[in-house]
């Protein structure tokens, strides 16, 4: 197994963080093979709703492929929960790290803010600010998080609606994580987050 001979990164040569860099761009192939796994084992996570947290991802994706998102859009839609049980108090802002280096910042940005954004449902009925999100208001993409939530993620856990499997969004991520990281292109100009949680 190759593998450096400092213990200390200052003492690092060149040569050792060529070696690193070229071991983690390997690894970094296999980043969907990882994500696919993670959503999959959403499937036994959430109790008490209708549906499981994969069902409800596959669902939340579904929908917006069905109202003609585009691929950005679907992937951060199947994605927007991922971190629910590795961070459950700021799982939006870990499922937004994720997709950050690869979608346009609009995307990152509705991720980041969807679970505040959610609280307009039902943080009323625990003594919480329904409209929290409004501090958000002449954000210029206040309205498409209010939107994701309402069409989408609200309303996924419904046990009878059609919902695809996940191989038939594996595709889509395998094109949306096969870009370059931070491509400008893709990211454009980002857009200042606030990580208060939720």
């Amino acid at each position: 197994m190759e593998r450096v001979n400092f213990i200390e990164m200052k003492a690092g040569t060149a040569e050792e963080y060529h070696l690193l860099e070229r071991l983690e761009t390997d690894y970094n192939k296999g980043l969907v093979d990882r994500i696919l796994l993670a959503l999959e084992q959403t499937a036994e996570t959430l109790s008490g709703y209708q549906v499981n947290r994969l069902e409800h991802s596959l669902q939340s994706a579904a929908r917006a492929e069905a109202d003609g998102a585009d691929e950005d859009m679907i992937v951060g839609a199947l994605l927007h929960d991922l971190g629910d049980s590795l961070a459950p108090y700021n799982h939006s802002q870990y499922a937004a790290s994720i997709i950050r280096p690869y979608v346009r910042s609009e995307v990152t940005w509705i991720v980041h803010h969807h679970g505040l954004f959610q609280n307009y449902y039902y943080a009323h009925h625990y003594g919480g600010d329904r409209y929290e999100r409004d501090r958000y208001k002449n954000h210029p993409f206040y309205q498409s998080c209010v939107d994701f939530c309402e069409k989408w993620d609200q309303k996924s856990f419904d046990p009878n609606y059609p919902t695809p499997p996940l191989s038939h969004f594996e595709p889509m991520l395998r094109r949306v994580f096969a870009r370059a990281p931070f491509d400008p292109a893709v990211i454009g100009d980002e857009v200042e987050v606030s990580y208060a949680v939720r």
